[in-house]
């Protein structure tokens, strides 16, 4: 039961901040004609108070509320930059695309996106959590593996970007508004997919080095 409480603790407030407040604002904005860029712009301002309440109250950043900060700024760009109708048709998947090149940037700085992310939806969030998360960076395989995840995240996001932008150009609109809302959604449920499979295989080999850093509670994904 207590676990059960400090998960809800730990994605209540975040699933509300980072998820449902900025949808809702989004949709009641742009539904009273405020354009998407605007309205986008506005609705950050959710995930921005939690990262600041995170902030004050527990003395850290808040990694997903940082996270749905990017991809809100990226969706931002997307809007300036893709005003042509047919453009339009790949706004969303330009923010991917953009996200991915973040994803392959910070293989660049000492620890990858996805360790960050991987933390917030590997570890119950608590300060015993994240301290136990943190400790698994000292294994090479646990490194390895996180810069694993975010080169393929990165990748993956930066082809399907490419192609939905090829494809806009190749298939009528009719088909290619298909594609768009199909794609994205495809390409996700692959990453996680394979992402949890591949954070199995791999805890289970740690395991079998390490039993002591790798316990059953704690993994990879």
């Amino acid at each position: 039961m207590a676990k059960l409480r400090a998960v809800a603790l730990n994605w209540g407030p975040t699933i509300a901040f980072n998820v449902v407040l900025p949808w809702l604002t989004y949709t009641l904005l742009t539904d009273r004609g405020m354009s998407d860029v605007a309205a986008l712009a506005v609705s950050a301002v959710w995930p921005a108070v939690e990262v600041l309440g995170v902030l004050l109250i527990r003395r850290r950043l808040d990694d997903f509320g940082v996270l749905a900060l990017i991809v809100v700024g990226l969706g931002v760009i997307g809007s300036l930059v893709f005003q042509d109708e047919r453009l339009a048709l790949v706004k969303e998947s330009a923010v991917t695309g953009l996200f991915g090149l973040v994803l392959l940037g910070s293989l660049l700085t000492p620890r990858p996106l996805m360790f960050y992310f991987g933390r917030k939806f590997g570890t119950d969030g608590t300060d015993e959590g994240l301290a136990r998360w943190n400790s698994l960076w000292q294994y090479a395989g646990f490194r390895r593996v996180q810069r694993i995840l975010t080169l393929v995240w990165g990748v993956v996001y930066l082809a399907e970007a490419v192609a939905r932008f090829a494809l806009s150009y190749v298939l009528p609109t009719s088909a290619m508004v298909t594609v768009s809302t199909v794609l994205p959604i495809a390409v996700t449920a692959a990453l996680v997919t394979w992402t949890i499979a591949y954070g199995r295989r791999s805890r289970a080999a740690a395991a079998r080095n390490n039993p002591a850093a790798f316990a059953p509670q704690e993994g990879l994904t």
